[in-house]
């Protein structure tokens, strides 16, 4: 079986949410492709938390250079995909080595100045989306990309699916306590609209100490660090799922959202133009709260053509065709 390296960092392998998902998921599917991918991640932790000064995550993926290639050696793999703007050097070494970005160098992202340099040498990539693609060509010039989604549970998705338990005033966010997730402004909402049930899911443990700055209403549930059988059991109970980030690669609990026949309400950055179903509404700070308890008193219990969008668009079967691809042309 031929392998191919898969680099993260190490808090990306250990928490429950996006990378680490994403990363089980690319394993499971290329297996049965007849491909084992290896997790690869440096031992040392640059920091527990994101954007301490001197930690900057791109300057410690350099001085773990040494332990990556280690590994990566030691296993005789010479095809790699790697998810962090850090380890883009490793083209240096690896002639077959792809980057698939988990970040972008957006301005509505923290450290993004840092991770401009890195993308100026990147050659080859897969991203999640045609925005993203369109980002690479026209800011850093690289045209070698392919575009594959993060492909959302179909077991989960059909299993959990159950209309008749959805909750008419529940609404779900789920993100991290960065700034850039903006978890205030679901937080204000709260407190201006008691009458709603508010869920906020939180990828890691290292969170729930962090929330703690907040003045939480107790109409806000806070949850951490959910299984994915919890989290498509939540959003089935919830009406309306709610995305504020300023900026997303690709926003996969969007699309698990759309999966569940969730209404969404979603930012107007064209970063979400992907997230183009029926009943998914866009909008920004003027007018979130408005869109939401629209949402929220909508006739409608789900979206059947939100969920139809997501199977044709972003299942793990439309995931596994595209590795499937990929691999046909990169793999020799």
């Amino acid at each position: 079986m031929t392998k191919v390296g898969l680099v993260m960092r190490k808090i990306q392998f250990s928490e429950a949410q996006g990378p680490r998902i994403f990363a089980e998921r690319l394993k499971d599917i290329s297996r049965e492709l007849g491909i084992e991918i290896v997790f690869i991640s440096p031992e040392r932790h640059v920091s527990g938390y994101d954007w301490l000064p001197g930690y900057e995550h791109e300057k410690g993926d350099l001085v773990n250079y040494d332990i990556v290639l280690d590994q990566i050696y030691s296993q005789n793999i010479d095809h790699v995909i790697y998810t962090v703007s850090g380890f883009t050097f490793l083209n240096m070494f690896l002639k077959n080595s792809v980057l698939f970005p988990h970040s972008f160098p957006d301005p509505a992202l923290t450290g993004y100045e840092m991770m401009k340099p890195f993308y100026s040498i990147v050659d080859k990539a897969i991203v999640q989306t045609e925005f993203l693609k369109g980002e690479m060509a026209r800011n850093f010039g690289v045209h070698d990309v392919t575009v594959i989604p993060i492909g959302f549970n179909e077991e989960m998705a059909t299993k959990y699916y159950d209309p008749s338990q959805v909750v008419n005033n529940r609404l779900l966010w789920i993100g991290r306590d960065e700034e850039n997730r903006r978890p205030d402004l679901v937080i204000e909402y709260a407190k201006q609209n008691p009458q709603t049930e508010v869920f906020m899911v939180f990828g890691g443990e290292r969170y729930r100490e962090s929330m703690k700055k907040y003045d939480i209403p107790s109409n806000v549930k806070l949850q951490f660090a959910l299984s994915q059988d919890e989290v498509f059991t939540l959003m089935n109970s919830s009406k309306v799922y709610w995305s504020s980030s300023k900026f997303d690669t690709f926003a996969m609990p969007l699309t698990e959202a759309l999966s569940m026949g969730k209404i969404v309400v979603k930012p107007e950055h064209p970063c979400y133009n992907h997230i183009s179903a029926p009943h998914s509404f866009a909008g920004n700070e003027k007018n979130w709260f408005e869109l939401v308890n629209m949402a929220l008193h909508s006739p409608s219990q789900t979206s059947s053509a939100n969920r139809d969008y997501a199977f044709s668009a972003f299942s793990s079967t439309v995931m596994k065709k595209g590795y499937e691809k990929f691999f046909e042309g990169w793999i020799k």
